[in-house]
């Protein structure tokens, strides 16, 4: 068994694997990835590809297969939000953050999978993936309340996949609509149960960026359900959101 926290990303990654036996050095290869996955795609750091990219240092055709596979997913929400959900706003230049972290975060899960970890749940800043949870033992993951951080809304338990959760309530009005460039209303929070951690955030970011009609986009999207908070507080979740009996001990 290994459990073990870091900070990476901006947020504390917490990883847990429950197996009687644990590769040595695994650990570090996850964290690892991460942190390179953080230098070479985030916007805050100058010298990363996408500061790069941005300001016209590297030509487009000329990105790495990781940043091309990035922005190629935005492209597509951008397409199926009908332009709501951009990693290109302005005023704030290239910005992937919405894509970036599923998807490193399940480059890193896919590292414990291939080295035959079977029952691990890896926790970046409250967007989870778990695997090898049964009926009779699943995953147990807590849904922030979106207006007190000390509580959860929901708990959901899974045996395999990821939730991801999109709201005001860490960095405020971050998420925009693109298609105005002013903070997405309508919504305190959107979840998304999904088969992949790059599928659950970036739709739960993207359907927040929609606003109230994102919570049926979200939930018309294959192998998604969602549990969402709206303005007036109502709770809206489709029918297949894996919710515990009772609430986490």
């Amino acid at each position: 068994m290994l459990q073990r926290v870091e900070h990476v990303m901006g947020f504390p990654v917490s990883l847990r694997i429950d197996d009687t036996e644990v590769p040595e050095g695994l650990a570090d290869r996850v964290y690892g990835r991460l942190r390179e996955d953080d230098e070479r795609f985030s916007p805050f750091r100058p010298d990363s590809e996408v500061s790069r990219l941005d300001r016209g240092e590297i030509a487009p055709h000329a990105v790495s297969a990781g940043l091309a596979e990035v922005l190629a997913i935005g492209e597509r929400y951008r397409i199926a939000t009908g332009g709501a959900f951009d990693v290109r706003v302005p005023g704030r230049g290239l910005d992937p953050c919405a894509v970036v972290k599923g998807w490193s975060v399940q480059r890193a899960a896919g590292l414990l999978t291939a080295a035959g970890v079977r029952r691990f749940c890896l926790n970046a800043g409250g967007d989870v993936i778990v695997a090898g949870g049964t009926a009779e033992v699943p995953w147990r993951v807590g849904v922030r309340h979106p207006e007190h951080a000390g509580r959860v809304c929901a708990v959901l338990e899974l045996t395999d996949g990821a939730v991801a959760t999109s709201g005001r309530y860490e960095r405020g009005d971050h998420i925009l609509d693109a298609r105005t460039g002013r903070p997405a209303t309508g919504l305190l929070a959107v979840t998304v149960v999904a088969p992949t951690l790059t599928e659950a955030d970036t739709v739960a970011t993207a359907a927040f960026a929609l606003g109230p009609d994102g919570i049926a986009w979200a939930a018309a999207r294959p192998g998604c359900e969602v549990y969402a908070v709206d303005a007036e507080r109502r709770v809206l979740r489709t029918a297949g959101v894996p919710l515990a009996a009772a609430p986490a001990a």
